[in-house]
């Protein structure tokens, strides 16, 4: 395949090294120095592109994506809450878009245990729950896109829960927080690529389940597993869609 990269910071670097390792070509590297190269006659001369840029950048890359008629990875998050506006223009006018909030094949995973999990201690209500997040420095969104799908994924499931909060490094954005509310703690720390725990505790005992990225090469592997997937198809994907669970 023929790879457009959108973001070409340590991400974009790491996508690219997998994707030649793969035998694909990289056409376009977009980085902060080049945003003009982004145009449509250059996406043009790729088979798909991959983004991992900025939240407030997100939405003109799609769109920008969109015009060249060019399917693409999106990687970044910070954007979810135009997802619907994004899937119908996807849809109506027949592009081919897929987004999610992790690329790794290890979180994927875990997304899948959290459901299976949620959906267990849905009988057990002793057990509160809530969610820890830890990230470097350098990201600018809390909290992550991840862990939003983690806790969105356990309110679906447990009856209990209905909607989550965050804490940004000790802050929580309110007062006081209801027993139908689900806490997601956020932490940012330098040089971490991203940690998420589900935890569920009760007086007696803790129930804790824990993902742990030792590096960036996960996500950056997943994204170009994705792009190969997405090859040959139309419409608007969810990165869980990949998967046979």
């Amino acid at each position: 395949m023929n790879i457009a990269l959108i973001g070409y910071g340590k991400m974009g670097q790491i996508i690219e090294r997998f994707a030649i390792e793969r035998g694909h070509d990289i056409v376009l590297k977009i980085g902060s120095n080049n945003l003009s190269d982004l145009t449509v006659s250059n996406l043009k001369k790729a088979d798909v592109a991959i983004d991992f840029s900025l939240p407030d950048a997100a939405l003109k890359n799609i769109y920008t994506c969109f015009d060249a008629n060019v399917p693409l990875i999106v990687g970044t998050t910070g954007w979810y809450g135009q997802l619907q506006e994004v899937k119908d223009e996807c849809l109506s006018n027949n592009h081919t878009l897929l987004y999610g909030s992790n690329f790794s094949i290890g979180v994927n995973l875990f997304f899948h245990i959290n459901q299976v999990l949620a959906k267990v201690m849905n009988n057990y209500p002793v057990y509160d729950v809530q969610v820890e997040e830890i990230h470097h420095t350098q990201k600018l969104d809390s909290p992550s896109g991840t862990a939003m799908t983690i806790a969105e994924d356990i309110i679906e499931n447990l009856d209990r829960k209905k909607e989550w909060v965050n804490e940004l490094d000790g802050k929580v954005s309110v007062d006081v927080l209801k027993q139908d509310q689900l806490l997601i703690a956020s932490e940012r720390i330098e040089n971490i690529p991203g940690t998420h725990t589900v935890i569920y505790s009760s007086e007696v005992d803790e129930i804790e389940i824990k993902h742990t990225a030792n590096s960036r090469a996960g996500f950056a592997l997943g994204a170009v597993v994705a792009a190969e997937w997405l090859q040959n198809k139309q419409g608007f994907y969810n990165i869980s869609d990949i998967f046979n669970f």
